[in-house]
């Protein structure tokens, strides 16, 4: 209680110092991929000038295939970390890195396994059968010896992921993973048809996912910054998603030209279908909402499944201090 209490009038004082213009901290966000609407919570909030009302001043650095993120935020060069989902966390406690996830953006990991519809896998209990699972390194390494154990998947079977949809649009019997925001669209456009999808959440890999992760340091000396940030990316998201998000989407697409109206358009619906940002705990909580029941239920299923060692002191992997206080709720409709 003393701690939330010191939270609250410390960001008390900060909003009501930065509303007169006194200052703006400057803040670095990176992110782990390239600039796509799964992060358009974010630049809303800067380009709407949302983070700017409680006095950050946040630069958004995109990640990519060559970026190595977490590190910058190890050595201090940035403020705040996209993560990808808990298990990187749990690593950072078992490596004692001393980081936390202080909100969690996605109530669900977008994780989907893809399979041809009408072909004998359009169930979840049909998929195990298929030929062969398209799978990359690191999904064999966590959420494939999940799927194992949980629902008797072979790993035999499994070949590797390379990004390229070719191998599963040739094979009607086999099975790939894939983001629900993303994968799904470059099917239909190159395969001509939508794939059966099976987002791993539902069946219960239960992680939060899009994590906002910063190291203690920074949660000890500044825990009004870290609060601003978490509350202003959790007002970034209704806004996003709800509201008028033109000029986050060109934001997003002047530091990633690559990227389509189309795709951003696809991956904001499929997002809400699927409610990857806005469902579970969020729905009362708050976007950004996290739980020690939930963090717990993924850590015991990743034992478990032997992805990750049972000794971890999982409470240091998180906190809650900055989340479920319903902060943005009024701007759903």
């Amino acid at each position: 209680m003393n701690r939330l209490l010191t939270i609250s009038t410390a960001a008390f004082a900060f909003a009501a110092t930065s509303a007169t213009g006194a200052f703006a901290v400057p803040v670095t966000f990176g992110t782990n991929w390239l600039a796509q609407a799964e992060h358009g919570g974010y630049y809303q909030a800067v380009v709407d000038g949302t983070y700017a009302a409680c006095g950050l001043e946040v630069t958004i650095q995109q990640g990519g295939p060559q970026v190595a993120g977490r590190p910058l935020l190890l050595a201090g060069k940035i403020d705040f970390y996209m993560g990808g989902n808990m298990q990187q966390a749990f690593d950072a406690v078992a490596q004692n890195i001393p980081l936390r996830v202080v909100a969690a953006s996605f109530q669900k990991e977008p994780q989907v396994v893809m399979s041809h519809p009408g072909e004998g896998l359009d169930t979840w209990e049909e998929l195990p059968k298929a030929d062969q699972y398209i799978i990359g390194d690191e999904g064999a390494q966590s959420f494939l010896l999940w799927m194992a154990e949980e629902y008797g998947f072979d790993l035999s079977k499994r070949v590797p992921y390379t990004f390229n949809p070719a191998p599963f649009i040739a094979n009607k019997k086999s099975i790939q993973q894939g983001y629900v925001t993303s994968e799904p669209f470059a099917i239909e456009k190159e395969g001509g048809f939508v794939p059966n999808q099976f987002l791993l959440a539902d069946y219960g890999y239960d992680t939060y996912s899009t994590t906002i992760e910063a190291m203690q340091d920074t949660i000890d000396k500044r825990p009004e910054v870290v609060q601003c940030f978490v509350d202003g990316s959790a007002r970034g998201w209704y806004n996003y998603l709800y509201g008028d998000n033109k000029a986050a989407n060109e934001a997003i697409k002047k530091d990633n030209p690559d990227i389509t109206d189309d795709q951003i358009a696809f991956s904001i619906a499929q997002m809400k279908k699927f409610g990857i940002v806005d469902s579970g705990d969020a729905e009362k909580l708050g976007i950004g909402a996290m739980t020690d029941e939930r963090i717990q239920s993924f850590y015991d299923k990743m034992v478990k499944a032997k992805v990750m060692p049972a000794d971890i002191d999982i409470k240091k992997s998180y906190t809650l201090d900055f989340v479920n206080k319903g902060v943005g709720l009024d701007l759903k409709p």
